[in-house]
């Protein structure tokens, strides 16, 4: 009997997977538990009519961080530190404040986690921060730390 799976179900499938499973199993476990509908018609052209919303919403998704990555390469964020006379940092600049910086001087929200930073800058000076918009979509984003 072919069903659709309604969740994930360990060592059987996933949700909104069609599989096939036995009648007994369908009809004693999986219906009674709500973990499965039957693939009729009707809800077959449901789920295709989901699978196809959720493609369209993934595509709009990419195509607006695609516009956001051009956005962000041409735009060199400013953050000022304070900063000893070697040009060290006093503390750090943190993926949190690129975020907040990105919100305050340009109006682009981005989450902190986002941000590709292997460690705190800790010095003066022009660094390219790689930011991860979507799968397979990376921003480079120019930070120029500067001293107050």
């Amino acid at each position: 009997m072919k069903v659709i799976l309604l969740d994930n179900i360990k060592g059987v499938g996933k949700k909104d997977e069609v599989i096939n499973a036995s009648d007994g199993y369908a009809r004693n476990f999986l219906f009674p538990k709500n973990l499965a509908l039957e693939a009729n018609k009707e809800n077959m052209s449901k789920l295709n009519a989901k699978k196809n919303s959720q493609k369209f919403k993934k595509d709009v998704e990419k195509e607006n961080a695609a516009i956001l990555a051009d956005k962000l390469e041409f735009i060199t964020l400013k953050i000022k530190v304070k900063a000893g006379e070697n040009g060290k940092i006093f503390g750090g600049v943190t993926s949190k404040e690129i975020s907040e910086g990105l919100k305050g001087q340009y109006d682009i929200d981005i989450d902190k986690k986002k941000i590709e930073l292997k460690d705190n800058i800790k010095s003066l000076g022009t660094i390219t921060v790689n930011i991860k918009l979507f799968e397979g979509i990376i921003a480079k984003l120019k930070v120029s730390i500067i001293a107050e």
